[in-house]
């Protein structure tokens, strides 16, 4: 199972989310991205507190996606440094990795 991983990244408008989410998935980057709206993220850039309303992506993937994930993001993101961490899937159904498979070739 460790070939699959969850990748989670933040944005800053719905815009810049179903942009992102429309073409990681048209590059296979991706088999799903789930939008979630409205979270908050308070944290600190360049010496300063910040408090702010963020979009949170997270992203079904496999893990020698990862790179190019990382690639798409850091070329295509408006953050100067973009949210981009992987977390491995320990398990899952055989059917939903299979799909996996099917959408990140």
């Amino acid at each position: 199972m460790s070939g699959y991983i969850v990748v989670l990244s933040t944005v800053p408008s719905e815009d810049e989310a179903e942009k992102l989410s429309k073409e990681m998935i048209k590059k296979g980057l991706a088999a799903c991205v789930n939008i979630v709206p409205k979270i908050r993220s308070i944290y600190k850039w360049k010496g300063k507190v910040y408090n702010e309303k963020e979009i949170l992506l997270i992203m079904k993937s496999k893990k020698e996606k990862f790179k190019e994930i990382i690639e798409f993001i850091n070329n295509n993101h408006s953050y100067e440094v973009p949210e981009v961490i992987s977390l491995s899937i320990s398990s899952g159904s055989k059917r939903y990795l299979a799909w996996i498979d099917e959408n990140c070739g």
